[in-house]
């Protein structure tokens, strides 16, 4: 018999081999089991974040795998159940300046929950994809677009080592990046502050754009972090 794998996006290409039957609906019954289970395992959460505005499934403290042991879960790590501190930044620096995005094209990079990719829709960007190496982000963002009432946006799980220069915006939350990635695109990063960032050789590059107090729930999620920022580098051409 084949080997089946399980995939977790109907907008990527499917990574699995079977010897006969439909791999169309083999795809979907993946997909929806996808589905079942985040619906399961998270809560449709807002208030309690930079963007109140923003429906999203996450983790809760009221969430089975909040406390369970971590060899039960049976993907890769979800960070797309977490809306970390820049990412929340990022995202209510475009909601509150929309002008940044509206038609333009984007690239949500370990794009997560969806959160900025979702942001960057509702603020009129053209085109926007939404890029995370877990399929299963791809699903949560697709979920998570639907409960705000928006079509998802394009969700690719291949790495993108070099973003091509189609993308006028590429938005980067809570993960950084060599600098060879910067040579010829905008570029907005959220981060709290974290070493790795404040340490990195572009740091002194970046030009501040924003600060914002973080809620006490995130605040508690994030090991005390208070504030998350947002940066922009442009490249000299």
């Amino acid at each position: 018999t084949g080997r089946k794998v399980l995939i977790c996006s109907d907008s990527v290409s499917a990574l699995y081999s079977i010897q006969s039957g439909s791999s169309h609906t083999f795809r979907r019954r993946c997909v929806s089991h996808s589905r079942r289970f985040i619906g399961e395992n998270t809560e449709v959460v807002g208030e309690q974040s930079l963007t109140p505005e923003l429906r999203l499934r996450l983790f809760t403290p009221s969430c089975r795998f909040w406390t369970e042991r971590p060899e039960l879960w049976p993907y890769e790590d979800p960070y797309w159940a977490i809306y970390w501190p820049g990412g929340q930044a990022l995202s209510r620096f475009l909601l509150d300046h929309p002008a940044v995005c509206r038609g333009q094209t984007v690239l949500d990079l370990g794009s997560g929950c969806g959160a900025s990719a979702i942001a960057a829709i509702l603020c009129g960007a053209a085109h926007v994809v939404a890029n995370d190496i877990d399929p299963m982000a791809a699903v949560a963002t697709h979920m998570n677009s639907e409960l705000n009432g928006l079509q998802p946006p394009v969700c690719l799980t291949h790495n993108i080592i070099s973003p091509p220069a189609a993308f006028h915006l590429i938005l980067l939350g809570d993960m950084f990046y060599d600098q060879s990635l910067a040579t010829s695109l905008h570029i907005l990063i959220g981060d709290p502050g974290r070493a790795q960032f404040e340490e990195h050789a572009i740091r002194r590059l970046l030009r501040p754009l924003a600060q914002f107090e973080l809620p006490d729930s995130v605040r508690e999620e994030n090991y005390g972090l208070s504030c998350s920022g947002v940066w922009s580098y442009t490249p000299e051409l």
